[in-house]
């Protein structure tokens, strides 16, 4: 839930759904009218909470539209049953399917923010600047909803400030082209831009939105919108709505780089927000670790643009604690083998894989990485109780590594009850098992656990879950910057090394003098760097769609290590055996089908390619 719902009573709304209009109606029956409710501050401020409280919680395995990360290649979850990620990572989902469909519930949330915005000056208990401020976020909420639906389902149908008319034939209800609806949001978030404050000053309302936020949002919507899937993908042209109008872009623009990157820049250029970093640590590596920890352990940290409070993130870190080794750790939610290969060597900066081989890495050898063999009394640089066995491909690597991965053969993260070394192969202390709570991967998540709970006694922690941060925006600059028809490579190297110099990497023309003039390879490098920075932040699985490399990324047998073997020196093979099946990524994938019962509801609604 979002923090500013912590302290506001919501109205007991009833949603009298029928038709089309199910999504657009809201009936107050026998309870307050809207000229009732619209009177008072409490109940004007409660209605802003509850149009708040549809925003997506997508770090929660089982929230709204959650399991981004598992539905992407950055994380594989253990669990075989009962999860509706692999029947879409199996390519099995249609438009019957229910899982993951937010047509209804973003469209409920549209509603609300048009008759909040529509009635909000009815409220004189609140002087007319408050009012225009929450107006201003009712409008920037109504804007970030039609953009969650059109990431997912491409264009779709824009109400703007309309209230649902039940006149409306369903009939004649089809999406609006793309164009439309990007003038539209991006519109409605420079109108709450230049109205909303630039800070939140008192912390009970950290979570609303500032004019950060806006900005944000509008450098996220435009480097959506000149990427390939939205500026002129083949598969997409010709498709028309019924009033013969073409949905997609029928051609690439350029240009519409150069306007994502001034969308970054004017984020830039707020002077509001800084890469968080961690002073109290002496040693540069730790600080570096800890830097990237902070992130989401140091409350509303001066990163975070806008973020959602997470108060009680149980569901969450026990699923990233190993079974058997603490009590209430469920375990499997852990990174991908990919992921993993991806951190880059913090010696040299490289990034240690170019690709695979049968499941077989192609390492690069200038990076300093090795596959094989083990690093005896290996001092962990953060978790240091103890020596231990090291396998090498996790000895040496980027400090975002060590804040967010907890291999096999690692000390668990705190001593509350003791050292603890955590071992996942058969017979290991948080063993493979055929079924249960287990780890598949070879590896579990650990960033989002904060060392300093002990959960073994119910302390789960708190974190502030960042829906945009400054690291972010300066990635969608760089990634601009290098597309742009006037590339500018100066300025994408500065703002990805100011990333990685948090990390203690070297600069990444250092690490990699052949990239300067190479457009190519410094875009693969900036997916590269995308990739680790903004792990299990659910940016995976929408940024490979909208490049358009799913076919490529999302398809194949799922490879660990080796955990069937009964010896910790011999789980560090990596095999297709331990997790079973595929993953299947068509062309028609790149967006959701629009559901049968909106297609039931508008039988002349246009369906996306290939469903």
């Amino acid at each position: 839930m979002n923090k500013i719902s912590n302290y506001l009573i919501l109205l007991p709304f009833i949603f009298f759904l029928a038709a089309c209009e199910k999504y657009l109606d809201v009936e107050l029956q026998n309870q307050l009218t809207l000229e009732e409710v619209f009177s008072k501050r409490h109940t004007t401020e409660s209605y802003l909470a509850h149009v708040y409280s549809f925003l997506p919680q997508e770090n929660l395995i089982f929230g709204n539209d959650g399991d981004l990360p598992g539905r992407s290649d950055e994380a594989l979850y253990s669990w075989l049953s009962g999860v509706p990620w692999l029947n879409m990572n199996a390519g099995a989902q249609t438009p019957a399917t229910g899982n993951y469909q937010t047509w209804e519930h973003n469209y409920q949330a549209i509603k609300q923010a048009t008759v909040f915005i529509n009635n909000v000056d009815m409220c004189l208990e609140i002087n007319e600047q408050q009012r225009a401020v929450m107006k201003a976020e009712a409008r920037f909420l109504r804007a970030y909803y039609y953009f969650l639906l059109v990431r997912k389902y491409g264009p779709v149908f824009i109400w703007g400030d309309q209230d649902s008319d039940i006149t409306i034939r369903n009939e004649e209800i089809d999406r609006h082209p793309l164009d439309v609806n990007i003038d539209f949001i991006a519109s409605e978030y420079d109108r709450a831009a230049a109205v909303l404050p630039e800070t939140i000053t008192e912390a009970a309302w950290q979570g609303r939105v500032t004019k950060g936020t806006a900005l944000a949002a509008k450098s996220e919507l435009l480097l959506y919108m000149a990427r390939p899937l939205f500026n002129g993908a083949a598969i997409y042209r010709g498709l028309k709505n019924h009033q013969g109008e073409f949905l997609f872009p029928q051609t690439t623009d350029p240009n519409k780089w150069q306007q994502a990157a001034d969308a970054a820049k004017a984020v830039i250029d707020l002077n509001r927000y800084a890469l968080y970093r961690n002073t109290s640590e002496a040693d540069p590596f730790r600080r570096a670790i800890k830097s990237y920890m902070g992130v989401y352990f140091e409350f509303w940290n001066e990163e975070i643009i806008w973020g959602r409070w997470d108060a009680d993130p149980f569901q969450f870190v026990s699923r990233t604690l190993p079974p058997q080794v603490v009590r209430t750790g469920f375990g499997g939610y852990a990174p991908s083998l990919k992921l993993v290969d991806t951190y880059p060597m913090a010696a040299s900066g490289r990034f240690p894989i170019t690709g695979y081989n049968n499941g077989n890495p192609v390492i690069d050898p200038a990076s300093g990485y090795s596959e094989n063999g083990f690093v005896e009394d290996f001092v962990h640089p953060l978790d240091n109780w103890a020596p231990i066995k090291a396998h090498r491909s996790t000895v040496g690597r980027d400090a975002r590594f060590y804040a967010s991965v907890l291999a096999n053969g690692f000390w668990y993260i705190n001593t509350y009850h003791g050292q603890k070394l955590v071992t996942f192969q058969v017979g290991g202390t948080s063993p493979y098992t055929q079924s249960g709570d287990c780890v598949k991967s070879g590896y579990l998540w650990r960033r989002m656990s904060d060392p300093s709970n002990d959960t073994e006694q119910g302390q789960w922690g708190q974190f502030s879950w960042p829906y945009y941060r400054l690291a972010e925006i300066y990635l969608n600059y760089a990634e601009a910057c290098n597309e742009k028809p006037a590339r500018d490579e100066t300025e994408a190297f500065r703002y990805l090394n100011l990333i990685r110099e948090r990390s203690g990497l070297n600069k990444l023309e250092e690490a990699y003098p052949e990239v300067i003039g190479n457009q190519q390879l410094l875009r693969e490098l900036i997916r590269k760097e995308r990739m680790v920075e903004l792990a299990f932040e659910g940016h995976r699985y929408y940024d490979i769609r909208t490049w358009m490399i799913a076919e490529q990324e999302f398809n194949g047998p799922y490879y660990t290590r080796n955990l069937l073997a009964n010896r910790f020196e011999d789980a560090w093979s990596r095999t297709s055996q331990v997790f079973p099946g595929n993953m299947v990524f068509q062309p028609r994938h790149y967006l959701f089908p629009i559901h049968q019962s909106q297609l039931a509801e508008m039988p002349n609604i246009t369906q996306n390619y290939g469903w």
